[in-house]
């Protein structure tokens, strides 16, 4: 039993207000989800450039600006407690190729729009040590773990990104992960975790090669084998989809200025004009996208 939640902003009404509704969002699922949680901005960014969401927690910040800022310059780096955010316009497969050389820092996420921070412990106080309230953005997902298949660590904990400015939270299970995990690992993808929902992200960063997100979530129905409700990140938006059986409960309200999801309604009580807002529960089966 996880907690997901997710807002995408239709307008600029609340954009500077995203953090602090997203984070009331993940400490309301907390009952769902006490081991650990994280979550996913997306920004619009004024310059093409490229950011790297880094885990610091056995590496000195200073030592790892010293020593990075050697191999590659006119980086611009921006700490949030054991995170980093490191800005470039260097190419990706240079930077993830450096990145690569340092054993003691976990890359979780990049792209030129999003920014990934997660961590075990209690959502609020993860929510606290990255002060998520602060937050603006376009839209953003979050979750709370509650470790079933995998540790209970930084690797293991949602959102799990394997590919620009993608994304993915999962309430559920996979059975079919590992068969799945060899495949893909032969196609080149590299997974740093035993969790099955990075699995799944990485299925999903493979088939949008060759297909859109919708098309890549029907798939899905099909090739990934088991129960789960998931909200995957783009660039533009995110798209929700729960299997066929739908055990794992979902809850929408979309308004004229957002959309929201949830586990459970209690996570959006709080929303600004909720008790006006479309509720409904997603169909089995149904891939719903925003902005995509």
């Amino acid at each position: 039993m996880c907690g997901i939640v997710g807002i995408y902003l239709k307008t600029k009404k609340f954009e500077k207000s995203l953090g602090k509704m997203l984070s009331v969002m993940l400490e309301n699922m907390e009952s769902r989800g006490p081991d650990s949680a994280g979550f996913a901005i997306y920004k619009k960014e004024k310059n093409e450039i490229y950011k790297y969401s880094i885990c610091l927690s056995k590496y000195n910040f200073e030592y790892f600006q010293k020593d990075i800022s050697k191999i590659v310059r006119g980086l611009k780096f921006e700490q949030n407690s054991d995170h980093i955010i490191i800005k470039t316009k260097e190419n990706p497969k240079k930077i993830l190729k450096i990145l690569g050389n340092f054993e003691y820092l976990s890359l979780v996420g990049y792209g030129k729009s999003i920014e990934i921070f997660k961590q075990v412990g209690k959502p609020s106080k993860v929510v606290k040590k990255f002060d998520l309230t602060n937050f603006t953005g376009t839209h953003g997902i979050g979750h709370t773990r509650m470790a079933t298949e995998s540790a209970i660590t930084t690797d293991g904990s949602h959102p799990y990104s394997t590919g620009e400015d993608e994304c993915l939270v999962h309430n559920g299970s996979l059975s079919n992960h590992n068969n799945l995990r060899r495949k893909l690992k032969k196609s080149g993808s590299i997974f740093k975790s035993d969790n099955d929902t990075e699995v799944a992200a990485g299925y999903i960063s493979e088939s949008l090669k060759n297909k859109n997100l919708k098309d890549t979530l029907k798939s899905g129905l099909k090739d990934l084998d088991g129960f789960y409700t998931f909200i995957t990140g783009t660039r533009n938006g995110f798209a929700v989809l729960r299997d066929e059986i739908a055990c794992k409960p979902a809850v929408i309200a979309e308004t004229k200025d957002y959309v929201a999801i949830a586990s459970e309604f209690q996570a959006m009580a709080h929303l600004p004009q909720v008790n006006n807002a479309k509720i409904f529960e997603p169909e089995p089966g149904i891939v719903y996208s925003w902005g995509n």
